[in-house]
């Protein structure tokens, strides 16, 4: 799988418009590419030949490269024989089309080689990129032999646009996607809730069978009856890392990693985390929260990530995670009145318990926080500073605008809007569904609600970013066990993120101090993660230990 999170491609372009160069770039990331050349070479041809060459030129030395211009047949074969691990990039259709014409194949039957050929691509196992001319724009060509290629080439275009993930068209070496492929294998994954309804009529989602509670059963209010992860084999994992047959004198902090994972997966030798899910939630907070913010850029970026495209959709794909885009309801200004009323608040982490019982039905062993919006960090900030009594100036992350410069107006203006209130609600209920209602927002909610449905589940949570820690403090007053539950694999540059954490009680496993944004932190990390965490677990003792070593 691509980290753009598509499999197949298809490029389509006219002659001289850049397709191959930007077919090239899409497997540029791979470690080695095969190369399927369909053009026949011609040597009384100088300028065909020479544009072969050309190709040949700007092929890297680790590529391999195969040549099927005289088996047409062939094609459909090296698709069928590709591994998981193979990429092909194949250029192009028009020389394949040409072949299959050619009166030296005849006679055989056209119309099944192109089917035989989508039903290989749509069964292959490696990822491929296809070139082929878009033959559609030009005019009808004036001889037979012209209308036949034309026409075998487009119904070829046709069948294999209709199978591959992916469709570019490129024109004057520009590309733009006229096939986009779906962020989230399975339509149930893609969960919008575009406005604060009641809880009835929420988008159906799968729950677990096992839940201890149904999402309609569940009642949110402190003291909620949760799960805790194992107390024993946590520490027992902690302890077998001093046995282990290393080189060196351990691991480190990512030890905080093993126990985590000991621990919530109940032995001593965890698994990797193989099937991670991102919950990328996007909201707005209206009035001076989201000051400096451009929520046209917001929604951007969630249209990207729907398209599967953009860092965070990268970052996905290069861990195996899926993404499920989450649409909250739009909050009010906190400077001027509660944010959410009740039953939005109550429709909110309904939404978000749902939503993990809806991961762990899919068979999803992690879930990451991740947002995009505007007004967040105001919100997140107000959240941290109504419950801990943190200095909002010192907390409130900077407004970075584009071109990596700092907006301080905007800053002192979200400064304000917490400020004011802060001291709007100074003498009202600080319950955690009250600071949902009156600073928290429907996207804070969403979190919170997935966070007491990740240990109702349990699942663990990779926190990441203001948002999740926030949704972390808030979820702490309804659950408490609910913080065993969550892991912090970096704190990056945020002094909230810093603050919050430690009064949850997160230590960050790693100190690379990355500021990617929400989400994009964990991602980065985790495979990190996971190498500790599979390397504890398939070592063995240490053989100058002999008997003295731990069971596993």
């Amino acid at each position: 799988m691509s980290v753009d999170r598509w499999n197949t491609a298809l490029v389509l372009g006219g002659i001289r418009s850049g397709k191959s160069a930007f077919a090239e770039e899409l497997v540029a990331d791979a470690a080695s590419v095969h190369y399927v050349a369909t053009a026949v070479g011609a040597e009384d041809d100088p300028e065909w030949m020479g544009r072969i060459e050309a190709h040949q030129r700007r092929r890297p030395q680790t590529w391999s490269t195969e040549e099927t211009g005289g088996e047409p047949a062939r094609l459909a074969a090296v698709l069928a024989e590709a591994k998981p691990d193979d990429t092909l990039l194949i250029d192009d259709l028009g020389g394949w089309v040409a072949t299959l014409l050619d009166p030296a194949n005849q006679p055989q039957n056209d119309v099944a080689m192109v089917a035989a050929l989508a039903d290989a691509l749509r069964a292959c196992a490696g990822r491929v990129v296809l070139v082929s001319p878009e033959v559609g724009l030009s005019l009808v060509p004036a001889t037979p032999v012209g209308r036949a290629f034309a026409d075998a080439l487009g119904t070829t275009n046709q069948a294999l646009a209709s199978v591959v993930d992916r469709v570019a068209l490129v024109v004057a070496g520009q590309h733009t996607w006229i096939k986009a492929a779906a962020v989230n294998p399975r339509p149930a994954q893609k969960v919008v809730a575009p406005a604060p309804v009641p809880a009835e009529t929420q988008p159906a989602l799968l729950v677990s069978s096992d839940s201890p509670e149904e999402s309609d059963d569940v009642v949110f209010e402190p003291g909620m009856d949760l799960p805790m992860p194992d107390q024993d084999t946590g520490p027992d994992a902690h302890d077998r890392l001093a046995t282990l047959d290393l080189t060196g004198a351990g691991l480190g902090s990512l030890g905080e990693a093993i126990e985590f994972a000991a621990a919530t997966q109940s032995t001593v030798t965890p698994q990797p985390w193989s099937a991670v899910r991102v919950l990328l939630l996007t909201g707005t907070h209206a009035g001076g929260a989201g000051a400096g913010s451009d929520p046209a850029d917001a929604a951007r970026r969630i249209a990207d990530a729907e398209a599967g495209a953009g860092p965070l959709i990268r970052l996905a794909g290069q861990v195996g995670a899926d993404v499920a885009v989450v649409r909250a309801a739009d909050s009010g200004a906190m400077e001027d009145g509660p944010v959410l009323d009740a039953e939005a608040v109550e429709a909110a982490l309904r939404h978000g318990w749902q939503l993990a019982g809806a991961a762990r039905a899919d068979g999803r062993d992690a879930l990451v926080i991740a947002a995009y919006g505007t007004g967040a960090e105001a919100a997140a900030t107000a959240v941290l500073s109504a419950t801990t009594g943190a200095e909002p100036v010192a907390v409130l992350p900077r407004v970075l605008a584009p071109g990596g410069t700092y907006d301080d107006n905007a800053w002192m203006v979200r400064c304000a809007a917490v400020r004011d209130a802060l001291h709007r609600i100074r003498q009202e209920s600080r319950g955690a569904l009250d600071i949902l209602a009156q600073v928290g927002g429907a996207d804070v909610a969403v979190a919170t609600g997935a966070l007491l449905g990740a240990a109702a589940q349990r699942l663990p949570v990779l926190l990441d970013g203001p948002v999740g820690i926030a949704a972390g403090l808030v979820a702490r007053d309804l659950g408490s066990q609910v913080r065993h539950w969550c892991l912090l694999p970096d704190a990056g540059t945020s002094e909230l993120v810093k603050q919050g954490a430690d009064v949850l009680g997160l230590t960050p496993v790693t100190q690379l101090g990355l500021d990617l944004g929400e989400g994009l932190n964990a991602l980065t990390a985790l495979p990190v993660l996971r190498t500790a965490i599979g390397l504890a677990s398939s070592l063995p003792a240490h053989p100058a230990l002999g008997e003295d070593a731990p069971d596993d």
